[in-house]
């Protein structure tokens, strides 16, 4: 078994521990920022992080009325030149906590009086040693170049924070169900094997989604991209309407990350419109109706929330990574020119 499979399965156990391990440190963090009152956050991540950056965006403004941007770091590295972030919460998002240009970008932060938060898996990192408040991931080591249990930890880490942050015991409670589901969801997709066509082959595709799991369709694309060698392009499903699906021509390959919410229906509509132009479809989704339709289902539980879908619907595609990269004779463990840390400026 290859260590990306091994981290793809060990994902309930990490993702239970973390709601354990890190409840008291959450609530101090809440504290701290409430305190604080922020008037907007800035993300700096690179990779998986930006991607979980990106679920934040949709998070942090829906249910804590935050806005949200993502830092530039060459503006604070090669341009010298950053924004002014006073009265912000500048928030450092990395497995390692070692790149040189988020810790920058925290440094600064901190400097100009913001509030800074480091979310990494190395608490002893220059990240959290550079940020005021650190949230740990308590994932245990990733031996995998591909990050899978960091990035939905990371997810996790964001969701607990936003929970947290509103004292919001509704949404507390579904968050205690994430472990169970994304369990759920490992178990119905298991074996992928013997379904992959037309992907099999797929030097090109695209993956959708819309809203909440915008980040997901970043995040998957970037495991295919890693790990199978395919070119791999993300889009919402209202961007791809604006000149992308010019592409689309009989047997191309689409990605669909269509979970039940309030973003169904649009992600729908463009599905429909995809088979008729004879698109080849892999669909993530819980909507029994929409799965009988696709050309390769990747089945959902029923009822997951959506504010917490990205988490759960990540799986399938993190599985298809891993069964496409084993069908292509690749080894997901050593990705072609990648290593484990990378450190930009």
């Amino acid at each position: 078994m290859s260590l990306f499979e091994q981290e793809i399965f060990e994902q309930p156990t990490v993702l239970a521990r973390l709601l354990s391990e890190s409840c008291a440190i959450v609530h101090d963090v809440a504290d701290r920022i409430r305190a604080f009152s922020p008037r907007f956050v800035v993300i700096a991540a690179r990779g998986s992080s930006d991607n979980a950056a990106r679920y934040a965006q949709y998070l942090l403004a829906a249910y804590n009325q935050l806005p949200v941007a993502l830092a530039t770091p060459s503006l604070f590295t090669f341009y010298q030149r950053p924004p002014t972030l006073t009265q912000s919460l500048v928030i450092g998002i990395s497995q390692s906590g070692y790149s040189p240009d988020i810790v920058t970008v925290i440094t600064e932060g901190r400097r100009q009086g913001a509030l800074t938060l480091a979310i990494t898996n190395d608490p002893s990192a220059p990240l959290a040693r550079a940020a005021e408040l650190v949230l740990p991931l308590f994932a245990g080591e990733e031996r995998a170049v591909a990050a899978t249990k960091t990035y939905t930890a990371q997810l996790l880490a964001l969701a607990s924070l936003s929970v947290a942050l509103a004292q919001d015991s509704v949404r507390h409670h579904e968050l205690r169900l994430v472990p169970t589901l994304v369990y759920e969801t490992l178990e119905r997709n298991r074996d992928l094997s013997n379904r992959l066509e037309p992907f099999l082959s797929a030097r090109h595709l695209v993956v959708l989604a819309r809203g909440f799991n915008y980040a997901t369709a970043f995040e998957i694309a970037l495991k295919l991209k890693e790990t199978c060698l395919i070119v791999a392009e993300p889009y919402s499903s209202a961007d791809f309407r604006h000149g992308p699906i010019a592409l689309i021509e009989p047997g191309f390959p689409i990605i669909a990350v269509a979970p039940t919410g309030r973003v169904f229906d649009d992600v729908v509509r463009l599905i429909g419109e995809l088979r008729q132009q004879q698109a080849a479809l892999a669909i993530i989704s819980d909507d029994a109706f929409l799965l009988s339709q696709a050309d390769l289902a990747l089945a959902l539980p029923p009822a997951i929330a959506e504010w917490l879908s990205p988490i759960v619907a990540v799986i399938p595609g993190q599985l298809l990574a891993l069964s496409l990269a084993r069908a292509r004779g690749l080894d997901p463990d050593h990705p072609r020119g990648l290593q484990k840390v990378t450190q930009t400026l």
